[in-house]
């Protein structure tokens, strides 16, 4: 399994880095990733850039080819950190991250989100650890959710919110029946040690919640990082009928990751869509 480590292994690089790395090195040597929806694509892209939607990176990265560098790249950072984390996980290990996306490289001043640190895995745990972390996930993807249809006066985002909000509770439920199953009884009262601090984390990306794209952005953030967690609890852990739980939800986190870029699509339609 791969441990926090791997956190530490992805590199960052800056638009002027970025610019330096493409000068010293031949077109054909390394992967410019673009992992936006097609419509934030084709109104504008840095040059030579493969698009893979950050939704159906978990099934298209195999296309990457893992000898070149990767440098990726989104709207503002929030989306390419993430991929960079699940590229990791996957097995990827060239990985670069462009710091503020590509609204850095057009406009230097401009700054990403703040990442959504869980640095809490291991590789060694128990089962009722991995249950307990897995229920922290959701708990934070709840509270996060919930914090955003406060502050949403559209009501399609309020409905959306309302589809992700009952997911996770229905993540947790299927979490704890796990727990029964297996005989571990994770302690509820300790849930939210160890790891999460949404209220900090909606605190600095306060600038972001201001509208749908950014809340899409962080939102992508987050659901790909749940998804990054349940890969990896899947690949550590030993009991059989665990491990499938954890790839189930895994599943429904990628599902989850496409309704956002679906809403995505349609701020930014592309060209063959109206």
């Amino acid at each position: 399994m791969k441990t926090d480590q791997d956190y530490d292994d992805i590199q960052t690089l800056f638009p002027e880095e970025v610019k330096t790395f493409l000068k010293e090195h031949q077109e054909g040597t390394y992967t410019l990733l673009d992992v936006r929806q097609p419509g934030e694509y084709e109104q504008s892209h840095m040059a030579g850039a493969k698009l893979i939607p950050l939704p159906q990176l978990p099934d298209l990265h195999t296309a990457l080819d893992v000898s070149k560098p990767i440098i990726v790249y989104c709207m503002v950072g929030g989306r390419s950190r993430m991929a960079a984390q699940l590229l990791m996980g996957l097995g990827h290990r060239n990985v670069f991250h462009m710091q503020g996306g590509i609204q850095a490289w057009e406009e230097p001043t401009a700054s990403g989100p703040r990442e959504f640190h869980l640095k809490f895995v291991r590789g060694d745990e128990s089962a009722e650890e991995i249950i307990r972390k897995a229920c922290l996930m959701e708990d934070g993807l709840k509270k996060f959710h919930e914090a955003v249809k406060a502050k949403t006066d559209d009501p399609d985002m309020a409905t959306l919110l309302t589809s992700l909000i009952k997911a996770e509770e229905n993540h947790k439920r299927t979490l704890m029946a796990l727990a029964d199953a297996i005989d571990t009884v994770p302690d509820e009262a300790n849930l939210m040690e160890g790891g999460i601090d949404m209220d900090e984390f909606l605190k600095q990306n306060e600038p972001f919640l201001k509208d749908v794209p950014g809340y899409l952005d962080l939102a992508m953030m987050i659901e790909t990082q749940a998804l990054d967690l349940y890969l990896r609890m899947a690949e550590a852990c030993t009991n059989e009928q665990a491990k499938q739980i954890l790839f189930r939800i895994g599943n429904e986190e990628k599902i989850h990751m496409e309704m956002l870029g679906r809403y995505l699509d349609g701020i930014y339609p592309s060209k063959g869509e109206g």
